[in-house]
């Protein structure tokens, strides 16, 4: 049986955790891409649609798609809260380390927000909602409320920037 021998690869403990903990932010910074890009698509193709939104034709501009990204998300962001404790674990004792708070706060109010406010909103949306009015109530909220973790999204995503933005400068800057 081949074994791999670790220094001759270049990668000793040392040089596989730091692989790793690269590894680690990437993934976090990716997931923090995709809440971004989702929200901001929202702000920018879904939003100004809404008032075209009728009781007759609501359910299939809305409900399929936000019962998708409800799944996928739920999964998502377990994984970004435990990549962020990682990244706050590495970072803790450099002054980046506000970098994972923020995102950890990010990501813990936007979840907040989405279980308390925003799910029982889907849930009248998806059991049909037949009162133009109403209609038009619970989608401003709804919209409103999105903002709001758009918002959180695109500070959580500032906050990766600002981390490996930095990393990129130090670099420049050795050379």
């Amino acid at each position: 049986m081949n074994s791999v021998n670790l220094k001759s690869t270049g990668l000793n403990s040392v040089g596989l955790k730091k692989t790793l903990l690269i590894l680690n932010n990437a993934l976090l910074f990716l997931c923090a891409s995709i809440y971004l890009g989702t929200g901001w698509s929202l702000l920018l193709f879904s939003f100004p649609i809404a008032p075209q939104l009728t009781v007759n034709n609501y359910y299939m501009q809305f409900v399929p798609q936000v019962t998708l990204a409800t799944q996928f998300f739920t999964y998502m962001t377990t994984l970004m809260i435990i990549l962020a404790v990682v990244m706050l674990i590495a970072e803790w004792k450099s002054a980046l380390r506000w970098v994972p708070i923020i995102v950890l706060a990010g990501i813990l109010l936007a979840t907040g927000l989405t279980i308390v406010v925003i799910l029982p909103l889907n849930d009248l949306m998806s059991k049909g909602i037949t009162d133009p009015v109403q209609l038009k109530s619970i989608l401003n909220e709804w919209i409103f409320l999105n903002k709001i973790r758009v918002g959180l999204w695109t500070i959580q995503w500032l906050s990766m920037m600002v981390y490996f933005a930095y990393y990129v400068y130090i670099a420049g800057a050795e050379q």
